[in-house]
């Protein structure tokens, strides 16, 4: 009776601590949603007021008035679905080949790519900035997809998964005349959906709340992504809360949709790389 009594405490404080930890991410996603909809002289009301009185739509037409919103919203789009597709194909393709093919140097190349993992981006943009410069990709979707595609973390996460694949599925193909290629399609690619999914979500969730990268190579209005955008969205005299608020609801929008259309897919990919078999 006395385990039983102690583990139910355990279980007590554990969800109290889940919960302490899921209203603290909540909380803040809340009040963006609240705002959206409050009048401007309810911001900054105090005590804070969670469901305004009225809900204000028109903050939602004042984005699309204020700025071009929704060629933010193409660009952003269109970037982080390019982004995602390419680098999910070239870390599948490097995952494949530093788990599977034998070559020479080949733990010494991935452990170059791991170090890179320990250089932050703000050490390497300026010599990146110049060379996208130097290319005339400035203001291009050139110079803002490019220089994002594929990254040491993706090919990372896809060499962890592909080293639990059963080696003797590979050898059989082999053996019946598939070529590299053929194998990679037909067997790798179908059998790794799940760290395609899981390296998709996080790839385009990189690419979608870029801020930095965008905001050195675009300069005008047509090549501006969503967070540029945003950052710079005030108004003549001050910043207008409910409309930034309201742009935000909407950027939200494309991660929740695949994150609801990947979710079994993301769930079992990162938890699969966990176990060894």
């Amino acid at each position: 009776m006395g385990e039983f009594r102690k583990k139910k405490i355990q279980l007590f404080f554990i969800y109290l601590f889940l919960s302490a930890g899921l209203i603290l991410n909540l909380a803040p996603l809340a009040w963006m949603l609240s705002t959206s909809f409050k009048p401007g002289s309810e911001v900054f009301r105090f005590p804070p007021k969670w469901i305004p009185d009225s809900l204000e739509l028109a903050n939602y037409k004042k984005v699309f008035s204020m700025i071009p919103f929704e060629r933010y919203y193409i660009n952003s789009i269109l970037s982080a679905l390019l982004i995602t597709f390419i680098t999910v194909l070239l870390c599948m393709m490097a995952g494949y080949a530093f788990a599977k093919m034998k070559f020479p140097g080949r733990n010494i190349l991935f452990m170059f790519f791991l170090i890179t993992l320990m250089i932050p981006f703000q050490a390497t943009m300026i010599p990146l900035f110049r060379m996208v410069s130097s290319f005339g990709w400035i203001d291009t979707f050139q110079g803002l997809i490019i220089p994002q595609i594929s990254t040491a973390f993706g090919i990372f996460l896809v060499r962890q998964f592909m080293l639990s694949m059963p080696d003797a599925i590979l050898e059989a193909a082999q053996i019946d005349g598939c070529s590299e290629m053929r194998k990679f399609w037909h067997i790798v690619v179908p059998m790794n959906g799940s760290v395609m999914a899981t390296l998709a979500i996080f790839t385009f969730n990189t690419a979608w709340n870029n801020l930095l990268w965008p905001l050195l190579v675009t300069n005008s209005e047509n090549m501006r992504t969503l967070p540029v955008g945003m950052a710079l969205f005030k108004s003549s005299r001050d910043i207008d809360w409910t409309a930034i608020m309201a742009g935000s609801v909407m950027s939200l929008i494309p991660m929740i949709i695949l994150f609801l259309l990947m979710q079994k897919q993301f769930i079992r990919g990162i938890t699969a790389g966990a176990v060894k078999e």
